[in-house]
């Protein structure tokens, strides 16, 4: 057999293992949630189009969980109250999986390049560690939204902007008009200069709510005055999957949490992530952009549940891109794929779980907390690609650049050339 017949044989072993591997590892780790969100908005979007109910009033039935999405996330959602409850499902975790696929894609192939591995093995291997992944497998079996809208905002930093494209902010426009989070990408948009994307990302926003107000005045109302401010409909901040700085805060005291702590720990953190996001913007690093904007939405939002936390994985493959483009053998590569590698492992641990009961003393809080220190990490020390540094542009598109000067060093060979 030729060498090349050989390698290949050896990635696709490779592959059975780790998916049959990783399949093991669900079986035990991941709990099954029944696609309870997904539950949630079909609920409330059955009994909006066919029971003649509110859409803000509806509750599942044994819980206080209601809709909490503006009414242009209810009319993007709108078609899943004609489908069976299966065909949902199916819709549902389609949508995630190929949403999360094609941003692996985008994220992992410039790595691919620079390091000579082949194209498909590393791919191939990347989507078996995200379905380990706890924030990835927690928005799937929820049946979250989570995958959907970091999509829309890469498809936007990772493909429209680098490339200055006019419709560059459309997609963070849409996010924020589906959940409200995303519109954090929009203040980075404004505080790294990027003013006619800002200006797109806004009208897209504004539009997209305007279009639901007209379509349901009624619940457009009831979102806006009422249903937005109701904080009990979410869930209790100091629940240990609350890994969020008002997670933290919560959890030292939740009888009656400090809202002033809170607040000095977010400006702390802004301040930070307005720093690192505008050396990122003027590397021309959108990637890194990418995920220290989401990173920080993490942190601030007063809540952030675990499977929120996908908005992490751009930032640990970043990390391996970053570990992968240092010098073979360098201090700065171990230190950058190890970093890459215990975040990863902490994320699929569910680790805070084990504080779930009893977040008190130190250990509780060191341990309940792990995903908030991960988050700040990442914002804080995630390298940026500086031009300067690397001696050509960057950003993702640079990377496929750069792809001699790091190809030296091959974990996985190709079997021929890259495919």
């Amino acid at each position: 057999m030729a060498q090349g017949a050989r390698r290949t044989v050896w990635q696709v072993a490779v592959v059975i293992v780790l998916a049959v591997a990783v399949a093991a590892f669900l079986s035990v780790a991941a709990v099954r949630h029944g696609f309870f969100d997904l539950q949630v908005y079909r609920g409330a979007l059955v009994w909006w189009a066919h029971d003649g109910g509110e859409l803000y009033d509806h509750l599942r039935p044994g819980t206080q969980y209601g809709f909490t999405y503006p009414p242009f996330a209810a009319l993007v959602m709108l078609p899943m109250a004609y489908l069976s409850w299966h065909a949902a499902i199916v819709v549902s975790v389609a949508a995630g999986v190929v949403t999360s696929a094609v941003l692996i894609w985008w994220l992992l192939d410039p790595v691919s390049r620079r390091a000579g591995w082949t194209r498909w093995f590393a791919f191939a291997v990347a989507l078996c560690l995200a379905a380990a992944f706890e924030p990835m497998r927690e928005t799937i079996n929820f049946g979250q939204v989570n995958t959907l809208l970091l999509f829309l905002v890469a498809v936007d930093l990772l493909r429209l902007l680098p490339n200055g494209s006019r419709w560059a902010g459309i997609g963070i426009g849409l996010a924020t008009a589906i959940k409200l989070t995303p519109g954090i990408f929009i203040v980075y948009l404004l505080v790294t200069g990027r003013w006619r994307a800002a200006v797109t990302a806004i009208g897209t926003a504004t539009a997209a709510t305007v279009l639901a107000a007209a379509l349901f005045p009624d619940a457009s109302r009831e979102f806006w005055t009422t249903a937005l401010w109701n904080t009990g409909r979410v869930g209790e901040l100091a629940f240990v999957s609350n890994q969020s700085l008002r997670g933290v805060v919560a959890r030292l005291d939740p009888q009656s949490p400090s809202t002033l702590a809170w607040l000095l720990l977010v400006a702390a953190t802004l301040v930070i992530w307005v720093w690192r996001s505008r050396a990122a913007a003027s590397a021309g690093d959108e990637a890194t952009g990418l995920a220290l904007t989401g990173a920080v939405m993490c942190l601030v939002s007063p809540v952030t549940w675990v499977h929120h936390l996908v908005w992490l994985l751009p930032g640990l493959l970043l990390l391996v891109d970053n570990g992968m483009a240092a010098r073979p053998g360098s201090r700065r590569r171990r230190v950058l794929l190890v970093a890459a590698t215990i975040g990863y492992a902490f994320l699929i641990s569910r680790i805070v779980w084990a504080w779930e009961q009893d977040f008190t003393g130190v250990d509780g809080f060191l341990f309940s907390n792990t995903y908030v220190w991960i988050s700040l990490a990442l914002l804080a020390f995630l390298p940026v690609r500086r031009p300067a540094a690397s001696g050509m542009p960057s950003g993702p598109a640079s990377a496929l650049a750069a792809g001699s000067a790091s190809a030296l060093h091959r974990l996985a060979q190709p079997s021929s050339r890259p495919v």
